[in-house]
């Protein structure tokens, strides 16, 4: 059978794949714009409902293929349309703008998503955008249920189930709650056993300021009557939490899903958490940490709702794809099994130890390291070298990924390299790339001091045979497609307990990168499927960095090592920002602040020494591409087919079609 034949008739125009829409499944999700008081018949003063405002769903189809197994699959898409694309009366009136705005207002809906919410308007658009995906989701999955099933919903809890992917879709479920009970009849404790039944929550943060919240006079504005069945949830859940911890005050202000104060919140993973049947962290580490700390109560209350299911990446895009040389390696060498079932790449481990091995695999990488010299020079006119190091750290850009740690650790080599002290070192390229929320300042400062250093390094003479530095502009997926067969160090540098999982981790690792980094996230699992010995570990460990925060001196750790010394001198007098005297004072006294809560300074020597570890192990051609090639061999636990097949055994209780 062919790809085009198993392609559903409804997908096929012209003989391709096209994503279609139909009429009939458009669904309409209900706004309200803002209350006011009337005074009804009896002289009450009561709140009303006015501005409110339908926003039709339009779906649109788009299939996907699985991977040689006769499967096609649908994902279902959402766009924002309009009841009233043009009032005519509003135009007629001399009101132009007006005849369009409802038109506008809905379409900004689906048109941009995830706008920066440092103002009231963005935090309103990002929850309408939440609010309109969930409940158009919903409507859809509870209409094909009736067509099939009637108003009968005592299976649709075993039938379905929702995972919220972080707190996002939260409000699927006081959603989910209102669609059973208002349209559909439902008693609260009969819509309350199916939601419960069908939701699913994986959180991906371990940092508290970074959980949902979102205002109550915001969500009344705009979801009057979800707010009430919030209320409702959190009065019946404090009602337990009174059975488990009678007469404590203080557990319920804390465990409550309204973070009550002068403008009260509502906390989204409380909601999730309290509404679902499984709550899974993303790494084994990540799992530890929300059950001992973030979410310690909630575990305490129920410890069979947690469970942890470590995240994966597809050897099918990021190895097989986007590293056709390395696939054609591996093809030759130990068959094609490893693009359906990646634990077969272990095969390869015994091949680490063969020369004529080692050699194709190194002529591999080079070829891969001069695509990617092609595409920096084009993106930022800097040439990497291809007998240099690649050293590599693209992510988020964000404080607890300490892309500023890497950065001082760049100085320190420029630094050297200004006094001549260069005996050892091995020539690296350094690339740093990823995106700054919108509203994230320090991110963008960070963002700015990299490219200020570059600029001194790449310009400098005497590192022209030594060091080069980019950041990457607009990184994105077709970029990291590029760079990541390229990479032979893989900066994974977060603050321990910080980082959930990490994936960027997986696909260098897969890709045969070497990693440096804390025991962090999925670094954890990655040193222990690679080898400890092939794997460059510094830094404090959580426990470490949790004690260390009691009495944390950076200023005492600076004036105490030389070398952090003169990386602080050149930052701090302007060296990389003559121009802009102070532009990057909040940085470093943020590095020098006790209260830094990223303790990048405590962490700064053992960085420097873990790399001047990787220098020489560099130089060792042939030991290097032995731990190399362990490393793409010791992958195979972090496929996301793993990945999917444990959620699709342990929450979905879903098996796959014969």
């Amino acid at each position: 059978m062919d790809a085009k034949s198993r392609i559903p008739d409804r997908w096929l125009r012209d003989g391709n794949p096209w994503e279609i829409k139909r009429p009939e499944d458009t669904r309409r999700v209900r706004f309200y714009g803002r209350t006011e008081n009337y005074y009804d018949e009896h002289g009450t003063l009561r709140p009303r409902l006015v501005d409110s405002h339908d926003v039709l769903a339009v779906p649109f189809d788009m299939p996907v293929p699985g991977y040689r197994n006769d499967t096609v699959n649908t994902l279902r898409l959402w766009k924002a349309s309009t009841t009233d694309v043009f009032n005519l009366s509003e135009f007629n009136a001399g009101s132009y703008p007006e005849a369009v705005a409802a038109k506008n207002d809905a379409e900004q809906i689906s048109m941009v998503l995830y706008p920066n919410d440092a103002s009231e308007n963005g935090k309103e658009l990002r929850l309408k955008q939440q609010y309109f995906l969930v409940s158009s989701s919903l409507q859809d999955v509870i209409a094909r249920w009736v067509e099939q099933h009637g108003e009968d919903f005592s299976d649709f809890g075993r039938k379905n189930c929702f995972q919220l992917n972080d707190t996002h879709p939260a409000c699927a479920v006081p959603e989910l709650m209102r669609l059973l009970m208002d349209e559909h009849g439902l008693e609260w404790d009969d819509a309350w056993d199916v939601v419960t039944r069908c939701m699913a929550y994986t959180n991906h943060t371990l940092l508290p300021e970074a959980l949902e919240r979102w205002s109550v006079g915001l969500f009344s504005r705009l979801l009057p009557r979800l707010l009430d069945i919030i209320y409702e949830i959190n009065a019946r859940f404090l009602k337990l939490v009174d059975q488990q911890w009678p007469g404590d005050v203080a557990m319920r202000r804390e465990m409550s899903l309204i973070e009550e104060g002068d403008n009260p919140h509502i906390r989204m993973a409380y909601l999730a958490i309290v509404g679902s049947f499984s709550v899974n962290g993303v790494a084994g580490l990540h799992t530890q940490l929300l059950e001992s700390g973030l979410f310690k109560h909630f575990n305490t209350l129920w410890p069979r709702k947690f469970n942890n299911k470590t995240n994966g990446v597809t050897q099918r895009r990021w190895l097989s794809h986007c590293n056709p040389g390395l696939r054609d390696l591996l093809n030759e060498t130990i068959g094609e099994g490893w693009q359906k079932d990646l634990t077969k790449v272990k095969e390869l481990a015994p091949h680490a130890a063969d020369a004529d091995f080692r050699k194709k695999w190194i002529e591999v990488k080079q070829q891969n390291k001069a695509r990617l010299s092609d595409l920096v020079v084009a993106e930022t006119g800097v040439r990497f070298d291809t007998s240099f190091m690649f050293d590599v750290q693209v992510k988020r850009i964000h404080e607890y990924k300490r892309q500023l740690l890497n950065v001082l650790h760049i100085v320190h080599l420029y630094d050297r390299i200004l006094r001549g002290e260069t005996a050892g070192m091995v020539p690296r390229c350094v690339l740093i790339g990823g995106k700054a929320a919108p509203g994230y300042h320090v991110a963008k400062l960070i963002v700015k001091l990299i490219n200020d250093v570059a600029k001194k390094v790449n310009n400098h003479p005497a590192a022209n045979d030594l060091l080069k530095v980019v950041f990457f502009p607009n990184y994105r997926v077709s970029s990291m497609e590029v760079i990541c067969p390229a990479t032979e160090l893989s900066e994974q540098i977060s603050t321990a307990g910080k980082e959930a999982s990490g994936t960027g981790n997986m696909k260098f690792m897969m890709n045969g990168a070497l990693t440096i980094g804390t025991l962090d996230g999925a670094n954890i699992e990655i040193r222990e499927n690679a080898g400890a010995e092939n794997f460059f570990l510094f830094g404090l460990d959580a426990s470490e960095v949790a004690e260390l925060k009691k009495d944390y001196r950076p200023n005492d750790i600076i004036a105490a090592d030389e070398d952090i010394v003169r990386i602080m001198n050149l930052l701090e007098s302007g060296h990389f920002n003559p121009d802009n005297p102070g532009l990057f004072d909040l940085l470093t006294s943020g590095l020098r602040n006790p209260q830094d809560p990223w303790v990048t300074i405590a962490d700064l020597r053992a960085y420097i020494d873990a790399q001047g570890e990787v220098g020489k192990a560099y130089q060792d051609v042939d030991h290097w591409n032995q731990m190399s090639i362990l490393n793409t061999a010791g992958s195979g636990w972090f496929s996301s087919d793993r990945t999917i097949q444990q959620y699709a055994d342990d929450i979905w209780d879903v098996r796959p079609l014969s």
